[in-house]
Formats: structure tokens, C-alpha cells, sequence
């Protein structure tokens, strides 16, 4: 599909400075469908405006000012991006729902469990799309596996085991000035989840995500391994899915050597597959009776979702940035009514049951409760 002209799109957050706000903006205007007109990038008027000169758009302040200002333009946006810490991503999606806009947030949907169900009653009264970058499931590769396993190609499934291993926070960086680590392990900022709010929801939505079932109960053993550090920034979490799967999530952000290892392991009667993020354009599909298969992005043999996901031919890598793009553009493509798959960018339902895996993971682990029953699974 291709729009008669693209989407237009405010950003809030990720100016000078940000990691994830320029991949926002690359990855939105990639495919044609979308384009940044604005922003409020940064709390600094000042950034804020440097940011804009630097995009060639418009800057404003605060997300007050440019909710205000892009109303009364016939040229206004359409679609705001949230890109700042987590304790701004209610007030702020709300706001720009109540002002008639569609809402992309980065992940987790908001601090709290309480937010989260808050902004579903405000999703649910705005008639306006609401969309949230868990990335992991714009990779070609993740889609073509949720397919087979969609497909019953593994048989019933009897095991999934989710990791998200980082070494980036080994040392105390919070106070060593760097910026990045400083919020995250925030509790005022970050909410009640260290690790677990930043890349255990990750892994926990890729696993309900790929495995077709949503986790039922939990037994967490969280912990804040760097001392002084008041968040955890390790976590071992056991889970039972709704139709008797048993699965394992390990996330940490201690593993002094590891950079981003996010890898999913499903195991069915027939088979399992193997998916990891530092090999994204491959799929290892495993079999009790027969040879292995690596299957490759771009290959002919590839599924439509897998080759809707897919920008080049096999051998050509894509990463980070196209899997960011394949969730803008079915959500560009859903807001025009075309031919996108809604279905596939996660949304306020996954904020809720991301933020229920959340506190339900710390309140077990600190209580010493064992196994506990997930609760908020409903949006």
C-alpha cells in the first residue's frame, strides 16, 4: 500500500543525547508512510530547538505547547511518538489522545499496573489507535515463527524458554553520570521494575507473542546485584502458560560480556525452534524425526507474514532499525485502513499484561510467594 501522502509525525522525546529517538524517526519515515513534522525533543527548550533545526521541523518546548500549536495547522500532526523514561508515557499518551492523535509509545505502556489500565479506558473512549514498540516482533524471522507454531507444525507446545542477557549495567554507571543508566534504575522514573521494566518485558511479550499462549502464573527470584543499586538488575522468572506449556525467563543486565542476547526457545511433541537477535535473520527449526532446518530471511520458502516483514533478498542483512519500521508501517497502514495487519503491533493489551508481568514478578520475589497467579491479564 502506498499512501496518497505520508502520515504526518510529532515526537516527544529523543532529541540530543537519546539512543532509541533517532531510530524512531529513521525507522517511522523508512517506508514512505509517515514523516516527522515536529517534536518536543527534549525538557530543555533550548535541545528542544536544536533538535528541530538539526531534522528540519518544527520544535516546541513541552508536548502542551505542540498539542496546542499542530491543532490549529491544517498541516498539524496525526501521530505522536513517545520516546521519553517510562514515568511520562501515561500523562503523555493521554493527553495526545484526548487531542484527537494516534499514540506510539516505546515500551513498558506506562510506570505502573494503574496506568496502564487507566490509559486503556482512555484508548478505549479516544477511538485512536495506540501502539507499542516491543521491536522483537517486527523481525521477519519472530513472525515466521509465531506462524509455524500458529500452524501446529511443532505439535502442542510443552516448553518456552525466553533470555535477555546485557552487561551494561555490571558497574554502578548511574553514578558515573551516564545518562542512559541514570533513569533506568530510578525507581521515580523507571516505576517498581529495574531489568524486568526494561528488557524482562521484552523477552516476556516475545514469548507470548511467538508462543500463542498467555502466561497463567509465575514464581520470580528478582534481585539488585550491584550494590546500592535500588532496582533489581537481575531476574529469574519460572511461568506456566494457559494450556499447560512450562517456560523459563531469564533477564539480566549483570552479565559482564553480554551485549544484547536475546534469544526464544520453543519446544513442541514434533520439534523446536530457535530464534536469537544477534542471528535475527535466521530461524532454527529443530525436529525429533528429521534433519534440522535454518531457515533465511528473504528466502523463498518464507511465509507472506515473514515476506511482508522483509525489505531485501536472502543474504542481504536487515536488523534493528527494519524491524522498528515493519511495526510503523502496519501501524501507518492500519490508521489509513489498508491492507496492514493490525494484529501484528502490539498494543494497549500488551501495555496491560506487560506491566501485570511486571508487578506481579517484583511483589513475588520480594515477598518470597512462590507461585502466584498473573493478574491485570485483561486490557
Amino acid at each position: 500500500m502506498t499512501a496518497a501522502r505520508p502520515l504526518r509525525l510529532a515526537m516527544v522525546g529523543g532529541g540530543p543525547g537519546a539512543f532509541i529517538g533517532p531510530v524512531h524517526r529513521m525507522a517511522a519515515e523508512l517506508d514512505g508512510r509517515i514523516r516527522l513534522v515536529a517534536g518536543a525533543f527534549s525538557r530543555d527548550p533550548a535541545r528542544s530547538a536544536a533538535a528541530g533545526e538539526a531534522w528540519g521541523v518544527r520544535s516546541y518546548p513541552d508536548l502542551a505547547a505542540l498539542l496546542a500549536a499542530e491543532a490549529g495547522r491544517a498541516d498539524g500532526a496525526e501521530l505522536v511518538a513517545i520516546v521519553t523514561p517510562n514515568h511520562l508515557h501515561f500523562e503523555q499518551a493521554a493527553a495526545a489522545l484526548k487531542a484527537g492523535l494516534h499514540v506510539m509509545s516505546d515500551k513498558p505502556a506506562t510506570r505502573d499496573l494503574a496506568e496502564a489500565r487507566a490509559l486503556a479506558d482512555v484508548v478505549a473512549a479516544s477511538g485512536r489507535l495506540y501502539g507499542l514498540t516491543y521491536v522483537y516482533t517486527g523481525y521477519p524471522m519472530v513472525r515466521e515463527a509465531r506462524e509455524i507454531v500458529r500452524r501446529g507444525d511443532l505439535g502442542p507446545v510443552r516448553k518456552i524458554v525466553a533470555e535477555y542477557a546485557q552487561g551494561w549495567l555490571s558497574r554502578p554507571l548511574e553514578r558515573e553520570g551516564d545518562k542512559q543508566a541514570d533513569w533506568r534504575t530510578d525507581p521515580a522514573r523507571a516505576g517498581v521494575g529495574g531489568c524486568i521494566g526494561d528488557i524482562g518485558v521484552h523477552a516476556f511479550n516475545l514469548a507470548e507473542f511467538v508462543g500463542g499462549a498467555p502466561v497463567t502464573r509465575l514464581c520470580a527470584d528478582l534481585a539488585a546485584v550491584v550494590p546500592g543499586r535500588a532496582l533489581d538488575d537481575d531476574c529469574n522468572v519460572l511461568l506456566r502458560f494457559e494450556g499447560g506449556a512450562r517456560g523459563v525467563l531469564i533477564a539480566s543486565q549483570i552479565c559482564a560480556g553480554a551485549r544484547n542476547g536475546l534469544k526464544l526457545q520453543v519446544y513442541g511433541e514434533r520439534g523446536g525452534l530457535i530464534w536469537s537477535h544477534e542471528r535475527p535473520n535466521e530461524l532454527v527449526v529443530d525436529w525429533l524425526e528429521g534433519p534440522t532446518q535454518v531457515l533465511h530471511a528473504g528466502s523463498g520458502h518464507m511465509g507472506p507474514v515473514a515476506r511482508a516483514a522483509t525489505r531485501l533478498p536472502a543474504g542481504h542483512p536487515e536488523g534493528f532499525v527494519e524491524a522498528f519500521a515493519n511495526l510503523y508501517r502496519d501501524f501507518a497502514d492500519a490508521i489509513l485502513g489498508g491492507s496492514g495487519d493490525a494484529g501484528l503491533v502490539p498494543g494497549i493489551k500488551a501495555g496491560v499484561r506487560g506491566m501485570a508481568f511486571v508487578e506481579t514478578a517484583v511483589a513475588a520475589s520480594r515477598d518470597g510467594a512462590g507461585w502466584v497467579d498473573l493478574e491485570g491479564q485483561g486490557a
